[in-house]
């Protein structure tokens, strides 16, 4: 009993190991294709189908990397069979499959991410021929795979319909019922980014030709990283909107939800074309996403730039040549340099420079709007909220010699001591005062807030009447109840409208057809090929800053003030 115990678990570890072994990983390597590992476009039938290209030549490579696969999964289920256990046979072919999918990194390396639909179809042909089961209880699988594939087009679906097909049959049998449902359940989690593709509309169907390289000659390609500013947003997409009910009524903890989705990887979510400059340059734009929440960011940093430079090597795989950090993501991994570092094939930028430019362009004309209501600025106090910050002490130092007073607000009053001094040094007409206390605020006439708040900072109780205030921040710092105050002015920073007719599924909150200027920072590199200007770490060149300004103007991106 023990020597067949040991038997038993012996094969299921030699399956194990067997079924992950990346022969298709290997045999693109020798015809100079290299496996993705990391998009929604790796090392598969349909994309091999397309990658291969055409002719006997094509044929021959799609074969020599997919035959394999069906081996591997045909061979393992034959061979344990012949010891007469079904039990046995059954959990070996789930343990090529599950190797397969969940390939040991200590062995293999990072190997693709794929779906495994031809080594399930290789384990369900032996249980046939075997006779482990019924011909009809194997091959009626293979038959619903197919059909779903044919309708839908999704391998991802078309894989899922067959192993959900296969837990029913052996449920009704006497032969490992539990084994086909952790199958399932480990098979469907390995397909979540998959399934929740086809959910969001991003998922390419079977043969489709996908966007690597071979692009047109008159196109960029960007990739930008997003994430959700709140619950709200996470519920927007698709693959997340059933679970809004269920938190709501408390059938799934919010606790537990976060959980999960710290174990989700970057994927595309999303596109955003028809951007066109006036020199004939097309700019594709793919928007990654990452479900981490404002507050993750800050307690758990580490993870967030794991996850930073995942969807880097996501964007190099799509074929991306810039990679932008947006929101929270531009302030990871020492604000893109990590990332860069790590991923050295793209283009990582943060965004600074050009959300500091639309700031230089924004501010005179504010002021010149501001001046034109019959206020004398020499006489005006403003504020700066975030001083501590680089955007915004980069504000007061372009709007002291204009006031009269200037209110630094920040958390750290030993920073803000220290820039305001410099300040001083610079600019002696002016009285310069710091506070940690946004009820300083109240003696602005002109407010200018630019913090990385995951939430906003400003309320009614803070701005008199009259005041007008320039939110740079984003999300927002300014809370939409300051409107109710009388005479308040809020004008928004940082957004811009770029050139041609821009079309995107997924909503950036910056209003249609809008843009934040980090996201256009990304596209103007990759439009002029000035890589070198990327924005990385704390530092903000000002040469980068005016390129920048100079640049989206000559293209059409037009600064929203």
């Amino acid at each position: 009993m023990v020597n067949l115990l040991v038997l038993s678990l012996s094969i299921v570890l030699l399956s194990f190991v067997a079924g992950g072994f990346p022969v298709g990983q290997a045999v693109l390597a020798r015809v100079g294709l290299v496996a993705c590992l990391n998009s929604a476009h790796n090392l598969g039938i349909s994309n091999l189908l397309f990658r291969a290209g055409s002719g006997i030549k094509g044929l021959r490579v799609v074969l020599a990397a997919s035959l394999p696969d069906v081996l591997k999964g045909f061979l393992t289920v034959l061979l344990t069979s012949t010891l007469g256990l079904p039990a046995v046979t059954i959990t070996a072919g789930l343990a090529a499959y599950l190797g397969h999918l969940y390939a040991p990194r200590v062995l293999y390396g990072p190997t693709p991410r794929g779906r495994g639909m031809l080594t399930l179809l290789g384990i369900f042909l032996a249980l046939a021929v075997s006779g482990t089961l019924p011909v009809w209880a194997a091959l009626l699988p293979v038959m619903v795979c197919l059909a779903v594939l044919a309708v839908w087009r999704f391998t991802s679906v078309a894989t899922a319909a067959g192993l959900l097909t296969f837990t029913l049959i052996t449920a009704a049998l006497p032969l490992g019922p539990t084994v086909a449902l952790i199958l399932l359940l480990t098979a469907t989690w390995r397909l979540k980014e998959q399934l929740g593709r086809v959910l969001d509309g991003t998922e390419p169907q079977f043969g489709a030709a996908v966007p690597l390289a071979g692009r047109r000659p008159d196109e960029v390609v960007t990739a930008f990283m997003i994430h959700p500013l709140t619950l709200e947003h996470l519920w927007q997409a698709p693959r997340l909107a059933w679970s809004r009910s269920l938190i709501e009524r408390g059938f799934i903890p919010n606790r537990l939800l976060q959980h999960l989705l710290r174990r989700v990887r970057p994927m595309k979510v999303g596109e955003i074309t028809g951007i066109r400059t006036p020199d004939g340059v097309s700019i594709r734009c793919f928007l990654i996403s990452c479900p981490l929440l404002p507050e993750v960011f800050k307690e758990d940093p580490s993870l967030a730039t794991r996850r930073a430079i995942q969807g880097a090597r996501l964007a190099q795989e799509l074929g991306a040549e810039v990679f932008g950090l947006g929101s929270f993501w531009s302030v990871v991994g020492n604000k893109g340099t990590d990332v860069q570092a790590a991923v050295p094939g793209i283009t990582v930028t943060n965004g600074g420079a050009f959300t500091a430019g639309t700031v230089q362009t924004a501010i005179p004309v504010i002021l010149e709007h501001f001046k034109s209501q019959g206020k004398a600025l020499n006489q005006v106090t403003a504020a700066v909220v975030g001083a501590n910050g680089v955007v915004a002490f980069g504000i007061a130092r372009t709007i002291a010699p204009e006031v009269q007073k200037i209110i630094m607000i920040g958390r750290d009053l030993g920073r803000l001591e220290r820039s305001a001094n410099t300040l001083r040094r610079a600019v002696r007409t002016v009285e310069i005062t710091t506070s940690t206390s946004y009820d300083a605020l109240q003696e602005a006439d002109l407010i200018f807030s630019a913090t990385s708040d995951p939430e906003a900072v400003l309320f009614p109780q803070h701005v008199k009447s009259g005041t007008w205030i320039f939110d740079e921040g984003r999300p927002a710092d300014v809370h939409e109840s300051v409107h109710s105050v009388p005479g308040v002015r809020i004008i928004p920073g940082g957004v811009v409208r770029p050139p041609g007719a821009m079309v995107s599924r997924v909503d950036l909150q910056f209003g249609e057809g809008q843009l934040p200027a980090c996201l256009a920072e990304t596209l103007i590199i990759a439009a002029t090929g000035e890589y070198q200007r990327q924005s990385l770490g704390a530092r903000t060149l000002t040469d980068n800053i005016h390129f920048f300004v100079r640049e989206a103007q000559r293209l059409g991106f037009d600064v929203m003030n």
